[in-house]
């Protein structure tokens, strides 16, 4: 890819400070600040720039009031400049061979440690892929840090300059959201990689909508926090300081607790056999809390951003008392006035309130009891969020089972906020997608050889019109118009064919439409072919309901079994080569041979997919845990697949075979103009085992239905394969829910290249990865 904007929370982690409980220390952050005379431009092609009649913002210790710095208020003059220098460099940074990248990286490493910077150092095993990591495979990179994190984005982009990187590879632009999203939606931007709120998120996913600019989200939400009856309570009770951010240098959006704690925001699940116990000790540890500023290391409770915070926390605390809900606070005699807030623990509480469902950025836990493990499943994956998770207990089959049911992107065995950036880092559901570290860390920052960086040309578009039609033409009526009816009989001239029925097919048997129309279906030279079901959104609502139903067995089915199955849809498909390859030749007017090709190549992409359902399941990475980090490629889940218009049965079969080989249950909107060959391949799914649900198969109009899948917020991913508009649109509605999307912007893909219609980026969008990390040790250990 090219340049890379990113809206990301940096931390700065320096030498102690001062806490209610030390006295005041001089530190390097303030000696670093003094030296720029605690004003600061933005940091552009490896050089400070201030410039001119800008506004200011100053940055403030919340703990004390005190003036750190400040900073420029950017400008769209300073976006322009800063992507221009990261254009230029990017020009001579992505020619470098990695070996000369990677000693660029490993160089700053070094001034990290040397120069007495242990922040950045910090990052570097644990974050280094948000920013430094889009540095590896060439890519460079404008920050527009986060309000309160603006200085230590300017700190990081010194340090690395200093260290040798090139002028212009890493561009540091200070200003507030606005700013943020006009560098989002800048022309010579390729990717956004954001970190933050969800409703700005959403933002960010409308705005830059058939732009063809890539988007990467982290948000927040909260981790389940599971204790069972059999764990080691001391120690969960350590976790669940660290899950809070309690213990992680502070709570507040200013202080670097929640970045560092990237778990953080726990709900705490507790099985009701030791919820006295637990809840006893854990009171009695959260009185033991160290109070102070969060530049001390030390300290385990920060300040808050602001009063705004501790307005938002005080509503959420007394609503869940007004609900009945018992509140225990240390130090319930903690002084009025100051800018930090008690710790607070909520039980006995509904999980129908407002604390439970919503994230709360705070000292403020929320604690549910449950029976059995199934009970305590079912409330950890009853929430939109899907960070990452803890599991406690000492039974290890009972910890592997929980983990791999949990439907988030990352889960902890008897620790919390474990990271390495050889580990993959991301969430599930509306978390957003992407990862931070590993392999799978880089996908969303690289494209495939072939591919041309689409810059699609579509402007404005009334989304609110877009595909709401249905029935809207007259189909055309067989010699009216001039249109003739294709009749194709073996019985002699004067016999015509019997018309054949084509229905929908979802939940495993043939449905007429819910609107009981049909469309035609033209051949190559105009005539009526045949007629097919004209779906609606009634069609689609049913066919994702049977793919849920179907959803969760197919997924734990063994990859062998899956994998028998799409051999066997190969097998059958053989049978019917030549009767496939006839009606195809008839619909498109291609030649015998190459229908014969396009059917043969078909059933090779069954084969292929076949392969890799029991050879992409994951990894063992390599960190520095003493014990074992999983990498588990799960299904998506529900996948809406529009397919396109060439290649009708080879392009079918290419999204079709990846995403159910994988695990995930589809919902095929077939080809629009040449529907026949996905029709025809029902009748190879009824003889093939394929359990009813995990293929549906949907006809109609295309833009009408891809917006019905992109609309529906039970669907996890789509893939569109039609116009830049449809693209754009569905780029659009993924907003509601942030589902997945991979749409080609109206380009063509030659589905009979093997790198373009079966590599490696099938696997990719098909299956979305879950780090499960296990410590182990109890006699070798130390």
């Amino acid at each position: 890819n090219s340049i890379f904007p990113l809206k990301a929370v940096s931390c700065l982690e320096p030498s102690p400070a001062w806490s209610l409980r030390l006295p005041f220390l001089p530190s390097c952050s303030q000696a670093w600040l003094d030296s720029h005379g605690r004003t600061f431009g933005h940091f552009i092609d490896g050089k400070w720039l201030k410039p001119g009649g800008r506004e200011s913002h100053a940055s403030r210790n919340p703990a004390t009031g005190e003036h750190l710095a400040a900073t420029t208020q950017g400008t769209s003059e300073d976006l322009d400049a800063a992507v221009e220098a990261a254009a230029k460099a990017f020009e001579s940074w992505s020619r470098l061979p990695g070996h000369v990248r990677a000693r660029h990286l490993y160089n700053a490493e070094q001034l990290s440690m040397e120069g007495s910077i242990p922040a950045i150092h910090s990052q570097f095993p644990a974050f280094g892929d948000t920013p430094l990591g889009l540095h590896p495979p060439g890519n460079t990179v404008v920050i527009n840090p986060a309000g309160p994190t603006r200085l230590s984005a300017l700190l990081l982009a010194e340090a690395c300059t200093q260290a040798g990187l090139p002028a212009g590879v890493l561009n540091v632009v200070t200003g507030d959201g606005a700013l943020g999203e006009a560098l989002a939606i800048h022309p010579g931007i390729k990717q956004v990689a954001f970190a933050g709120d969800a409703e700005v998120a959403r933002a960010l996913r409308r705005a830059t909508a058939g732009t063809g600019t890539k988007l990467t989200l982290q948000l927040g939400g909260k981790s389940p926090f599971v204790v069972f009856e059999s764990a080691d309570l001391d120690s969960a009770v350590e976790g669940v300081v660290d899950a809070t951010g309690w213990g992680g240098g502070g709570v507040g959006q200013w202080n670097p607790g929640l970045f560092l704690s990237r778990g953080a925001g726990a709900q705490l699940l507790i099985q009701e056999s030791v919820v006295g116990d637990f809840t006893h000790r854990l009171k009695r540890r959260m009185g033991q809390l160290r109070v102070g500023d969060a530049l001390d290391k030390a300290v385990d409770l920060g300040a808050l951003a602001d009063e705004a915070q501790r307005g938002l926390l005080e509503g959420y605390v007394e609503e869940a008392r007004a609900e009945g809900a018992e509140i225990f606070q240390a130090w319930a005699a903690f002084p009025s006035g100051n800018p930090y807030y008690p710790p607070t623990l909520i039980t006995g509480v509904e999980t129908s309130s407002r604390c439970v469902r919503e994230e709360i950025s705070g000292p403020v836990l929320v604690v549910l009891t449950f029976r059995t493990p199934k009970e305590a499943v079912t409330l950890a994956n009853n929430t939109p969020y899907g960070l990452a998770a803890s599991v406690w207990t000492e039974t290890l089959p009972l910890a592997l089972e929980v983990a791999h049911i949990l439907q988030v992107g990352t889960v902890w065995v008897n620790g919390h906020n474990m990271f390495d950036a050889a580990s993959a880092f991301g969430g599930y559901k509306e978390i957003g997608y992407g990862r931070d570290g590993g392999k799978e860390g880089l996908y969303d920052y690289v494209r495939p050889v072939w591919e041309t960086p689409p810059r699609p040309s579509v402007g404005e578009m009334n989304y609110k019109s877009f595909g709401v039609s249905y029935g809207a033409n007259v189909p055309p009526i067989p010699g009216k118009d001039g249109i003739p009816l294709s009749v194709m009989s073996a019985l002699g001239k004067n016999v015509p064919s019997v018309d054949r029925t084509y229905k929908l097919y979802y939940g495993g048997a043939q449905k007429r439409p819910d609107a009981m129309c049909s469309r035609p279906v033209l051949d190559h030279a105009g005539k009526i072919m045949a007629y097919v079901a004209d779906g609606n959104a009634k069609d689609i609502r049913n066919a994702v309901e049977a793919a849920h139903k179907a959803a969760p067995g197919w997924a734990r089915r063994a990859a062998h079994a899956r994998a028998q199955i799409v051999y066997y849809l190969a097998e059958n498909l053989e049978l019917r080569r030549v009767e496939v390859a006839s009606r195809l030749a008839a619909l498109t007017g291609a030649s015998s041979e190459d229908a014969l090709h396009e059917v043969d190549l078909s059933v090779q992409r069954l084969f292929h997919w076949a392969a890799y359902s029991d050879k992409y399941g994951g990894a063992v990475q390599e960190t520095p845990l003493y014990g074992a980090a999983l990498l588990c490629r799960e299904p998506v889940g529900v996948v809406g697949v529009v397919c396109p218009d060439d290649s009708p049965l080879l392009s079918f079969v290419s999204l079709l075979a990846p995403a159910i080989a994988r695990g995930n249950a589809v919902v095929m909107v077939a080809s629009e103009c040449s529907p026949l060959p996905a029709l025809d391949f029902y009748q190879v799914l009824d003889t093939s085992d394929v359990p009813g649900g995990v293929v549906n198969i949907i006809t109609g109009g295309r833009e009408h239905l891809s917006r019905v899948l992109a609309e529906h917020q039970d669907v996890q991913a789509v893939w569109y394969f039609g116009t830049q508009e449809g693209s754009k649109f569905i780029e659009w509605a993924s907003a509601g829910n942030l589902k997945q999307t991979w749409v080609n912007y109206g380009a063509e893909r030659h589905w009979a290249d093997p790198t373009q219609g079966s590599g490696e980026e099938f696997l990719h969008h098909a299956t979305q990865c879950k780090s499960i990390w296990l410590p182990m040790g109890e006699t070798f250990a130390n």
